[in-house]
């Protein structure tokens, strides 16, 4: 998971631009028929964002009672987005007495004339911690976290921990262990120690690498050397030969381990020197960390060729595991763009990176926000075979991004063995198999059929990790299909089938169905008949659902209230639409009546 900490990033404005809310994020300024600059644009763009930024944050303090904010509050924002109707949404971080808050954003909608229009927040309480007089110095939090998270602290910051029901002064410190770092909050008051959650989010939980090794199981996905589809953009100059002028965009070959051969688009440097670089996708590339713990992507060495040949389908080449990392991660960079419109993992126009060979012998793979890139490990050679550069493992961990990037959805806790519980982690999980899964049906690769099962191709004997039609055929993890009160206390993977079975029922409907060779059959709690709305539309009104509705404490009932204010907006509250998201929710128990006691 992303840290829970304030970052210093540009607003951007995210403008929907199709009706069905699909392209949902992209900037596009008003149709004038009149070219303008590209500093012009920005220029537009900044003083909009301004005036909507500024009507936002009146709006809260005007109607605090509703959006908690109160004296000694400071709103700074992180987002802005701009429906086609008009309709504004202005993401905040806080900080109170100048300090941050955690567990204190929140998202303020305004209507098209710049009026409140509601807020939706993090914190269900004021955040006014008891004393503002820190008991512990900042050596001694740094010291007391250090031991919590086993590894080298950090310099420790005072900030207001608004999490969990209270607001306590306390000191957020990052700490650092062969390569991973962990977000550790010491109260300030009485030295405990309040959280410690890993930055990066790793696909396989110690819990199921717990279970396989008691079950005597490997992970050892099969390899083909087949062709695949590819779909890169590939930039040449009109003339149809490659520009004289070097950098230039190539035309190369990936011989990946999982996809067979792909094309990428790649670098020319120098004339017969590549680089697996894509210049098209904002200079998106992928590097050999070279058994490194590294965080820092400039340390990767790079990838280069002669041929603009990347590996040769076995693991025998580094190179290998690059093809199908660099195919992964602009496939997924594709689908949000193609999709929704968003400009890289943060919307912000940038680079998404990616180390292979990452550690000595690390069975994972992982998203680290330290970095903002992909990393992968090459297995332990025992349990785990290869390289997870599997393409719903590269979705679904890039989706964990994009979701650090929004609503910054955090583990309610974790346990002293690294297992995340809590259900705004287990719908961290859970979105970023629905995108996962999505991303697969986006790059429509032979050697990848596209399905709702999560990490099919690992070879596991039960032939997938997670489904998203029964989510509990899973005995690996023990995924639920169902939420009940005993689901905050769920590992996060194990709780994500609610919300993955709600989208599941939402696109395609209950019962029994064969999907691109794959049969599903999806029960429903209350044995309801649910008939689906589509692919398509539902995950339109999740991916709207996260950018607008969802602050970084939303559960399960959170997250139906906010997919039925996405549907509202896409289709109406009479539509077909929106009355299939209420009862998708209610076919896996999570309905307004049975909402629990906020624990917030």
């Amino acid at each position: 998971m992303g840290r829970p900490h304030i970052r210093r990033v540009a607003v951007a404005v995210a403008v929907a631009t199709a009706a069905t809310g699909l392209a949902g994020t992209a900037f596009a300024g008003p149709s004038t028929g009149v070219e303008r600059s590209a500093a012009s644009a920005r220029t537009s763009a900044s003083a909009s964002a301004a005036a909507v930024v500024a009507a936002a944050r009146a709006a809260a303090f005007a109607h605090a009672s509703a959006s908690g904010v109160s004296k000694g509050d400071e709103l700074h924002a992180q987002d802005v987005m701009i429906d086609p109707e008009g309709a504004r949404h202005v993401r905040f971080v806080r900080t109170h007495h100048n300090l941050p808050v955690l567990g204190g954003d929140l998202v303020v909608h305004l209507n098209n004339k710049l009026a409140y229009a509601g807020v939706t927040r993090a914190a269900g309480h004021a955040v006014k911690p008891d004393t503002t007089r820190a008991r512990l110095t900042a050596r001694q939090a740094a010291s007391k976290a250090a031991r919590a998270a086993k590894g080298h602290a950090g310099g420790a910051r005072l900030v207001v921990d608004a999490r969990g029901g209270g607001a306590a002064l306390a000191y957020q410190v990052t700490v650092t262990s062969r390569g991973a770092s962990h977000t550790v909050v010491v109260d300030a008051v009485t030295g405990k120690v309040r959280s410690d959650i890993p930055d990066s989010d790793e696909f396989l939980s110690p819990k199921l690498v717990r279970t396989l090794r008691k079950r005597g199981e490997t992970i050892n996905p099969a390899t083909g050397s087949g062709s695949g589809t590819a779909r890169a953009s590939l930039v040449f100059d009109p003339g149809g030969h490659r520009a004289a002028r070097y950098p230039a965009n190539a035309k190369g070959t990936g011989k990946s381990l999982f996809v067979g051969k792909v094309r990428l688009t790649t670098t020319q440097t120098s004339r017969g020197h590549f680089q697996l670089r894509d210049r098209t996708r904002y200079g998106t590339e992928t590097r050999d960390a070279k058994g490194s713990y590294t965080e820092s992507f400039t340390k990767g060495k790079k990838f280069t060729s002669r041929t603009d040949v990347w590996g040769n389908g076995k693991t025998s080449s580094r190179t290998s595991a690059a093809a199908d990392a660099q195919y992964g991660v602009t496939e997924t960079l594709d689908f949000y763009k193609k999709t929704f419109k968003r400009k890289g993992i943060a919307n912000d126009g940038k680079a998404a990176h990616a180390m292979v060979h990452w550690g000595k012998k690390v069975a994972n793979a992982f998203w680290d926000p330290t970095c903002n890139c992909m990393l992968y490990g090459d297995g332990d050679g025992k349990m785990f075979k290869k390289p997870l550069v599997v393409l719903d493992v590269t979705g679904h961990e890039l989706t964990h991004g994009v979701v650090d990037a929004t609503a910054k959805l955090e583990p309610t806790y974790v346990d002293s063995d690294g297992n995340q519980y809590g259900e705004p982690g287990a719908l961290n999980e859970s979105l970023a198999d629905i995108f996962g899964s999505n991303v697969e049906f986006f790059a429509h690769n032979k050697k990848d059929t596209p399905d709702f099962l999560i990490g099919e191709k690992l070879g596991l004997k039960q032939k997938f990790l997670r489904r998203l039609d029964h989510p509990s055929l899973d005995k690996l993890e023990g995924t639920i299909d169902y939420w009940s009160p005993e689901t905050y206390y769920t590992e996060v993977h194990a709780g994500s089938g609610v919300s993955s079975h709600a989208y599941y029922l939402l696109a395609e409907g209950s019962g029994k169905r064969k999907i691109g060779g794959v049969t599903y059959d999806s029960p429903t709690y209350d044995n309801s008949k649910v008939k689906g709305i589509g692919r398509t539309k539902a995950t339109a009104i999740f991916y709207r659902a996260l950018t607008r509705y969802m602050v970084s404490t939303t559960d399960f009932h959170g997250a139906r209230v906010a997919t039925l204010k996405a549907a509202k907006d896409l289709y109406g509250a009479k539509s077909t639409e929106y009355k299939t998201v209420d009862r998708a929710w209610a076919a896996v128990n999570v309905t307004a009546a049975n909402r629990p006691t906020a624990r917030r």
